[in-house]
């Protein structure tokens, strides 16, 4: 071997390539002549060949010469690291060597590794260690996020170029552990920067990044995932505590429809789908969702703004994507009982009222809520229609009838023939007493009715109908009487009273409870209406002035009404929030009453089919049964099967009395 220079000298000259490369062709050389020796001796006594003898002498003599060892290490790591900080490096020459180490290792990597790549991860780990603390120190969130992006790609890059491409996995993993693992927490949850200022500001962009660099370490996605979700809570929370401040329930439901839209496109832009992240958004919805016990009703009243007549600026397109966005709340929603009751009292006041947007539109999202629940949770709505299509045949033939037989009626009359079952209004407790053109005409129809379906029985709700009555005001002005015609739109209700001051000019209100035998409830609620509600609508004076109604209250027709309108509609007294508490709690009550019959048909269908169950067991197949209904509590399904085993359905095993057995 030719003697070598001081290493200071061979690297900066080069020469390390130069002595490597005329090893190289020197055994090549060797190589040649001794190509019988290699092909039958070295094969045939298992020794070494010729090349690699070379190699291996080439290692022992010059790489692992304790001088030359330390010097070629250290100078490969001070050019990585010149190189890292910004300054020009010969490429070339750290290539070379490390080329060179890896051919010494003969088919391995421990030369490479034991000269180069272990001491070089050792430096790089301090290096970025030192550097994420710079970073962290003097850089928001997503400036740090770019500057890590930067890094790992000019890491990447220095492998892929001039060290050995296998060096690529172990610094990367080196940089992800210094700059994202050790630090993830802290950047996740950096002060003005971090992932919830990110979400507060629409940083969809900057969050993409986070989530592209955090998805490389383990844990890193949950990082991230766990701050939304506290943020998603806290912004739920939020709007369920501020509700009793909004007065209007569709902007409530709004606000949280606005805020899913938010997370959904943070979902698609900046978390790519994730199936993690969708998991926690709906998680955390129906979390806060489910807080307020107020949400199904809400939810209800939502849709019921949509569907209505009137709203103005929707389109077909616009309603189909509302209902869209309602059905994945609806999802979120434990107690789907509860909007399904309040969802039938809804629809049927559309229906009957004629405020329905357009059937199609009903009919559309009772094919959504068939699809999310199945035909059992909507085999009711779809009877209500059904109901309304025959009315409207029967209708049809009635007034053919009428315009036959003499005498005629004095009022045009539309009947509506509900189905008990399907429609949700429990029957009218008292029987209201009708003005006599009504009374008249409802018998009329009642007989014509009776006549084709004998065996069936019609009973009056006045308080689901309406009625348009004409009324004359006398104005009177400077002892000149001018009269009004107006078109009252009404409830039957307040029809009813109203047609009493054809009779006499004032009433108390003890007088017209007596008369008309309205139930209290839906007097009080009548006579707000028309005496104490709008301005535009009080058609009626109530003496002495004030919003509540007292026994001793006297009303009288108010002459001086004036509208705009001919057709003037008397909107009925009702919150605008939904029910009232007393309301709640009746509905909350019938809900109550109904669970009590679906956790005993469920209890026996299990029974019937399995005839003998462990109660443990039990409980758990009926929790899953009713799930997608409503979350029937252990004690209540314990409470029912006491019940059935009072009633004989099922028994107590004498051996083991937390076994059941089915009674046939």
């Amino acid at each position: 071997y030719t003697p070598f220079k001081p290493f200071e000298a061979v690297v900066s000259t080069q020469s390390t390539g130069t002595q490597w490369q005329d090893h190289k062709v020197s055994m090549q050389v060797i190589k040649d002549v001794f190509m019988y020796m290699d092909r039958v001796y070295v094969k045939n006594n298992k020794v070494d060949e010729v090349q690699d003898l070379g190699l291996k002498l080439f290692k022992e003599l010059v790489v692992n010469h304790p001088p030359i060892k330390s010097h070629l290490t250290s100078t490969l790591l001070d050019m990585v690291s010149k190189e890292r900080r910004g300054e020009v490096v010969d490429r070339g020459s750290v290539k070379a060597t490390c080329e060179m180490l890896m051919s010494l290792g003969i088919k391995t990597r421990t030369v490479y590794e034991e000269n180069f790549e272990q001491p070089f991860l050792e430096v790089s780990g301090e290096f970025f260690k030192m550097e994420s603390q710079q970073f962290l120190r003097e850089n928001s969130a997503s400036v740090y996020v770019k500057k890590v992006e930067g890094r790992m790609k000019e890491e990447a890059e220095r492998a892929k170029h001039y060290l050995d491409p296998s060096s690529e996995v172990p610094i990367t993993s080196v940089v992800e552990r210094e700059l994202i693992s050790v630090h993830m927490k802290t950047i996740v949850e950096m002060e003005n920067s971090g992932v919830v200022y990110m979400l507060k500001n629409d940083k969809q962009d900057d969050l993409k990044c986070m989530y592209h660099l955090f998805q490389r370490v383990e844990n890193g996605l949950n990082c991230i995932c766990e701050a939304m979700k506290g943020y998603i809570r806290e912004c739920g929370k939020t709007l369920v505590d501020s509700e009793s401040d909004v007065n209007n329930t569709v902007s409530y439901v709004q606000s949280l429809l606005d805020l899913k839209a938010r997370f959904d496109l943070f979902l698609k832009n900046s978390f790519g789908n994730d199936h993690m992240f969708k998991q926690a958004i709906c998680s955390e919805f129906e979390h806060f969702l489910n807080l307020n016990p107020k949400s199904a009703e809400y939810l209800s009243l939502f849709i019921d703004d949509k569907l209505k007549k009137g709203t103005k600026g929707l389109s077909e397109q616009d309603i189909e994507r509302v209902l869209d966005q309602s059905i994945v709340l609806f999802k979120f929603l434990v107690d789907k009982d509860i909007f399904e009751r309040y969802y039938k009292q809804h629809l049927a006041k559309r229906l009957l009222n004629n405020r329905s947007v357009s059937d199609d539109a009903e009919k559309n999202m009772i094919s959504k809520l068939k699809t999310e629940c199945g035909c059992q949770f909507t085999c009711k709505l779809e009877g209500m229609f059904k109901d309304m299509n025959i009315s409207n045949t029967v209708n049809d033939r009635f007034k053919e009838q009428t315009r036959e037989v003499q005498p005629a009626l004095s009022i045009d009359l539309s009947v509506r023939v509900l189905t008990t079952g399907y429609w949700p209004t429990p029957p009218c407790k008292t029987s209201s007493k009708l003005p006599k053109e009504a009374e008249m005409a409802f018998e009329r129809f009642k007989n014509f009715y009776l006549k084709d379906h004998s065996g069936r029985q019609l009973n009056l709700q006045p308080q689901l109908g309406q009625a348009d009555i004409n009324a004359i005001f006398y104005h009177k002005k400077d002892d000149v009487v001018t009269p009004k015609r107006h078109i009252l739109q009404v409830s039957t209700y307040q029809m009813c009273i109203l047609m009493l001051f054809n009779r006499q000019q004032c009433y108390t209100y003890e007088d017209i409870l007596t008369e008309s035998s309205i139930p209290e409830k839906e007097l009080k609620r009548a006579l707000l209406s028309l005496a104490v509600g709008r301005i535009q609508q009080r058609v009626l004076q109530k003496s002495p002035k004030s919003k509540e109604i007292s026994p001793s209250d006297e009303f009288t027709i108010n002459d001086q009404f004036t509208s705009k309108l001919i057709r003037v509609k008397i909107q009925t007294a009702i919150s605008a929030k939904g029910e009232t508490d007393p309301e709640r709690q009746e509905t909350r009550q019938r809900v109550d009453d109904d669970r009590k019959h679906e956790i005993e048909a469920a209890i026996v269908r299990i029974m019937k089919a399995r005839k003998e169950q462990e109660h443990n067991v039990l409980i758990s197949e009926v929790t899953g049964l009713l799930k997608s209904r409503f979350m029937p509590s252990p004690s209540a399904i314990k409470k029912r099967i006491e019940s059935l085993i009072e009633r004989e359905y099922i028994v107590r095993s004498s051996s083991d009395r937390k076994v059941y057995m089915y009674l046939a």
